[in-house]
């Protein structure tokens, strides 16, 4: 449910941000040093080892869906503070600083676009604005796409990348785990497909609530899936995990997900799914 560090416990996942010093970065699984152009040029995947660096929910749209097609939805919707809440800094401070440097108004971005020409809805999880925590602009954002998903018998896909609920909203951050999982019932209920693709990290509420209610689950190589993070469950039970307990291969070993698709067959991926599991148009009635 956090999404900040916590005083005092070291952090133990590899995927940090990497080191970066002008057009360089440097990998935090092999240490390659990388020049960045060419990184993004190869989808910010590191081609000695093939570790996925985290991506930002705008550079995720160009990377999925084809040039111009995009549309967003309920852009102007922007989170509140009915708790007056506080911790280190004013909730409404945090939100203001968080708009200034990711450019976003949430931690989700919402809309239609066409992907190899397929169409369908979409929501892509912002994970650098605060933690892609799910308060409730995130939850009324994903549950109006799905919810255009039933009226326009459209496929939804969502790309998570969360630390879970946002704690500065308290309940009404829980309730959004609700109404989006209902809202995916009637979507199911329909015979509408979601496809969920899991990022690094998908962790929290976003995992119970949509990343692990899809249709087809797909993931992202060495993605941290599960509903509490490693640091809350060794803390809990007081000894380390297994390496790689929580990555996406282990949990495709256990079933848990459909496929391990690396991020430069996303694209073609998604597009073959919508195509085979679209519904056809509703009937026009006539008089």
């Amino acid at each position: 449910m956090v999404w900040f560090r916590k005083a005092g416990v070291a952090q133990k996942n590899p995927r940090n941000k990497p080191e970066v010093e002008g057009d360089w970065s440097r990998c935090p699984s092999c240490s390659e040093i990388l020049f960045t152009r060419a990184l993004e040029k190869n989808l910010r995947v590191c081609p000695r080892c093939d570790f996925h660096f985290r991506v930002h929910a705008a550079e995720r749209v160009h990377m999925i869906l084809d040039e111009g097609s995009f549309a967003e939805h309920d852009r102007t919707l922007e989170s509140t503070d009915p708790l007056r809440f506080r911790d280190t800094a004013r909730y409404r401070d945090r939100l203001r600083k968080m708009k200034k440097e990711i450019g976003s108004q949430e931690a989700v971005i919402c809309g239609e676009g066409k992907v190899m020409g397929k169409r369908a809805l979409f929501a892509f999880f912002e994970m650098e604005f605060m933690g892609g925590s799910m308060g409730s602009v995130v939850g009324e954002k994903v549950t109006r796409l799905v919810e255009r998903g039933v009226a326009e018998r459209t496929p939804v896909v969502i790309f998570t990348a969360s630390g879970g609920a946002r704690m500065q909203e308290g309940i009404l951050s829980l309730m959004q785990m609700a109404k989006v999982a209902a809202a995916l019932g009637r979507l199911r209920f329909s015979s509408v497909p979601y496809l969920a693709v899991l990022t690094d990290p998908t962790t929290g509420g976003v995992c119970a609530s949509m990343g692990m209610l899809g249709d087809v689950i797909l993931a992202e190589p060495g993605a941290l899936i599960g509903f509490a993070g490693p640091r809350v469950i060794e803390e809990t039970i007081g000894t380390p995990l297994p390496p790689g307990t929580q990555d996406s291969e282990s949990l495709l070993a256990r079933g848990l997900i459909d496929r391990v698709v690396h991020r430069r067959d996303l694209r073609a991926t998604v597009a073959r799914l919508i195509d085979l599991l679209a519904p056809p148009p509703a009937p026009i009635r006539t008089a």
